[in-house]
């Protein structure tokens, strides 16, 4: 589904702040990507969902080198992604409910096809009473539930979180991390960046990749996962 091949990365000029990543994701599969604040776990994410080009090497999604790929090709392939990034990149003049439903609409569904699958999802994630806020008004954590509900409403086929429950309590934490497992399960590939080690230790990952200073270090020994609280 993903293949890195001596990839480097650099932001205009600057020194490189990923170098020689080489790795592979598999379909179904549930990976983690560790490491310190500054390691390179964002600028990773975004090569992958093709915000941003590498500097150097080869990066292959969904069998294709996107190195060759012509640009009006690349939305396409983004809509099979689903992506919860730290910014949260939510649309102010929509409500709660329009926010979540845009990939849903952007696939030509209409209202009645999509509006009980958001409802249900919004209150799964503990937001059955703000379908119709806008996102001014909402917290920092209710603003992270929304992104993360927006990123699985059309059950994608891969999904990238970026630190998924940094802002949220307990509770909906373990809420958000159920329902990485179940789409996970119904087929979705994960990669989720985390320094969480509680979240690194009840996750069923099958691989864990560790990013320190630029560079990776890939760990292929399943964890030994705890059962997720009630």
């Amino acid at each position: 589904m993903v293949r890195f091949e001596n990839v480097g990365m650099r932001y205009g000029l600057g020194p490189e702040v990923l170098r020689d990543i080489s790795f592979s994701l598999e379909p179904g599969a549930f990976h983690l990507l560790t490491g310190p604040s500054g390691a390179g776990k964002t600028s990773l994410l975004k090569l992958i969902y093709l915000a941003e080009r590498p500097s150097r090497g080869m990066i292959s999604m969904f069998g294709r080198d996107t190195g060759t790929m012509p640009r009006e090709e690349l939305p396409p392939l983004r809509r099979r992604i689903g992506v919860v990034f730290q910014d949260f990149r939510l649309l102010d003049h929509l409500t709660v409910l329009e926010n979540v439903a845009l990939p849903r609409r952007v696939m030509g569904q209409t209202e009645a096809q999509y509006h009980a699958d958001v409802e249900e999802l919004l209150a799964w994630v503990g937001l059955g009473n703000r379908l119709n806020a806008k996102p001014p008004t909402l917290s920092g954590g209710e603003k992270q539930r929304v992104a993360i509900a927006r990123a699985v409403v059309a059950k994608p086929e891969l999904l990238l979180a970026d630190e998924p429950t940094g802002n949220v309590d307990p509770d909906i934490g373990g809420r958000i991390m159920r329902l990485f497992i179940e789409l996970n399960r119904l087929g979705t590939s994960m990669l989720i960046a985390t320094h969480d080690q509680r979240i690194i230790e009840r996750l069923p990952a099958t691989r864990v990749l560790k990013l320190s200073e630029g560079r990776l270090a890939t760990t292929n020994e399943p964890l030994q996962p705890e059962a997720m609280r009630a």
